[in-house]
């Protein structure tokens, strides 16, 4: 073989090709693969990235080697990372250009996209951030300017330079987050990307230029705006806007109270570390946390003569079983006497199961629950009968009864937990009157820096593997090919019925990201580069890349009893 050609096999078409040295993906997807189709809707999609032998890639990438190329649009996970992020570099350009003495903040994730805010020089005196209102006709001058932006097909270029010379861009962009982030990590070389002469940092690829971005729309909420990008069921359609007053609340003031405590970005967070601040981080998290339970109980206090079931939803890896037990504990201080039992008891058996689009069973629809037996012991118990609970054997797939009696006494509250406990149709046999619903979900909104907010989706991911390695044999592997599946299920069974909730408790903790560092990173290590997982593994280890990671003399103080226990251990409720 010439020199001056490589070899490549192109994973979309099945096909070896001899190419010339140096040439860029975009040119070879021109050639090859123009577009991809998605295989559940059959609709086609622009090439907008690469994977190269499974890692992301821009596509003005030039390979030099053997490599296996597969290129992405829309339609695949890191497609829309790398278009979300894209369209936030020409959200952050049209700000600069309107407001040039301000700032742009993607604060954190909302049902239907990313909450931003336009922030003013300065802090307040309580450390939260001045927050410029935004009028709605403020947003259709900033929509029109993006999509001038977007007209003129610029492109997007990224260049590796000097971390102390990226400081001092951010800097001068007034992004204190972006310069702390890069001190504290401590690394000598980092990516800058450009648009049209601006600079800024994403932390992963970017499409190859505006034009691409073709769907999109912002929608005043709060102070600030939502930024929606495509649906994921039709990229010509803008993500549908569900206003959700509750969770967008429960984010905004976890996001003040991080603000106040003067740590609001992983660069804060990092320095405070290496600091020396950690134990007293851990310690002002748990305090936050036992004050919040404590709250739960007194409503559940409050309202025990009518209310006496308490039900807790949350999605995978919320913390709903420490959740319980905690609240459980708090009522008990108060004199009452919590009974705790978990929804999946009245799972149907296994071969009454409903499947999935896939034919596999399908233990997180609505369906997979017996609702008549469990309506009718609900109401036998408010009624002040005796029921027999019964018990989910999960290696026989059969329901069982062992004898397991209940009656509400005088003091008894029933706790009981399950994603689908915010579903009104779960007891639509029982007085609604008579039930508490509790919804928790570690909702983050601490920011890797001004514009790129953390994923409270890759938190509970990293939560879910390091306890599923431990305790359920399960591979990291397993664990990150299964989570699609997983949040799939969210977003049809529990995220429709947050609203539903009396009581929101936000299960994140300030420390957990650099705790689930210290467990998460050896585990992702193992992954090999040519499992399907591997992708997933490279992008949650540049993520971590990010964070300082906790020393064990650390870890050891976090209590017993802490959430963060139920998934490394050693929790003694």
């Amino acid at each position: 073989m010439d020199k001056k050609e490589i070899s490549i096999y192109c994973k979309n078409d099945g096909k070896n090709h001899r190419v010339e040295l140096g040439g860029s993906l975009e040119d070879l997807s021109k050639k090859w693969c123009k577009t991809v189709t998605d295989p559940k809707t059959g609709h086609k999609h622009d090439v907008i990235a690469a994977l190269v032998d499974n890692k992301l890639k821009e596509l003005e990438y030039r390979p030099m080697l053997f490599h296996q190329v597969e290129f992405i649009g829309f339609n695949h996970p890191d497609g829309r990372r790398c278009y979300l992020r894209s369209l936030c570099f020409v959200l952050q350009n049209a700000i600069r250009e309107l407001y040039p003495d301000k700032v742009l903040f993607v604060d954190h994730s909302l049902p239907s996209g990313l909450y931003c805010e336009i922030h003013e020089p300065g802090k307040m005196e309580d450390g939260r951030a001045r927050v410029y209102f935004v009028r709605d006709e403020e947003i259709d001058i900033i929509k029109s300017k993006m999509r001038e932006i977007i007209a003129k097909d610029l492109p997007f270029r990224k260049i590796k330079m000097n971390s102390d010379e990226a400081r001092e861009i951010f800097e001068r962009n007034n992004q204190p987050m972006k310069a702390e982030l890069q001190k504290s990590i401590g690394t000598f070389i980092c990516s800058v990307y450009y648009l049209n002469g601006k600079a800024d940092s994403f932390h992963g690829p970017l499409i190859p230029s505006t034009g691409f971005l073709k769907t999109f729309d912002i929608t005043g909420v709060g102070n600030g705006f939502c930024l929606q990008g495509p649906a994921m069921t039709d990229f010509s359609k803008v993500m549908p806007m569900k206003r959700q007053t509750k969770i967008a609340s429960t984010l905004k003031e976890y996001s003040d109270w991080c603000s106040i405590i003067g740590i609001e970005s992983v660069g804060t967070l990092n320095s405070a570390i290496k600091a020396g601040r950690a134990v007293e981080i851990i310690n002002l998290a748990e305090a936050r946390h036992e004050k919040a339970y404590s709250r739960i109980a007194d409503k559940i206090y409050e309202n025990r003569g009518m209310k006496r079931i308490v039900l807790i939803a949350g999605p995978s890896s919320s913390g709903k079983t420490s959740s319980s037990l905690r609240i459980a504990l708090q009522c008990k201080v108060l004199g009452l006497k919590p009974k705790v039992i978990e929804l999946d008891n009245y799972f149907v058996d296994r071969d009454k199961t409903p499947l999935d689009e896939d034919g596999k069973l399908d233990f997180e629809s609505l369906k997979a629950m017996d609702l008549e037996l469990l309506n009718s012991q609900l109401n036998d118990l408010l009624e002040g009968k005796e029921v027999e609970i019964p018990k989910y054997d999960f290696k026989s797939g059969k329901r069982v009864f062992n004898g397991n009696n209940l009656r509400l006494e005088d003091k008894d509250i029933l706790i009981m937990e399950g994603i689908h406990a915010l579903n009104p149709e779960m007891t639509s046999a029982v007085d609604n009157s008579r039930i508490l619903r509790v919804y928790a979900s570690a909702l983050t909104s601490l920011n890797i820096d001004e514009n790129v907010n953390l994923s409270t989706s890759d938190n509970r991911l990293l939560r879910r593997m390091v306890r599923d390695n431990r305790v359920r044999n399960t591979t990291p592997e397993e664990t990150l090919l299964r989570w699609n599946s997983v949040r799939r299920g969210e977003i049809k069974n529990i995220f429709p019925f947050q609203e539903n909730a009396d009581i929101l408790f936000n299960s994140a903790l300030i420390f957990e990201l650099p705790l689930l560092k210290y467990y998460a990173e050896p585990l992702l290590r193992r992954i090999s580069p040519s499992s399907p997982a591997y992708t997933e593994a490279v992008r949650l280890l540049k993520f971590l890349d990010y964070i300082v990671a906790l020393q064990p003399s650390e870890i050891a103080v976090i209590p017993p009893t802490s959430i963060m226990r139920e998934f490394i251990g050693g929790q003694t409720l």
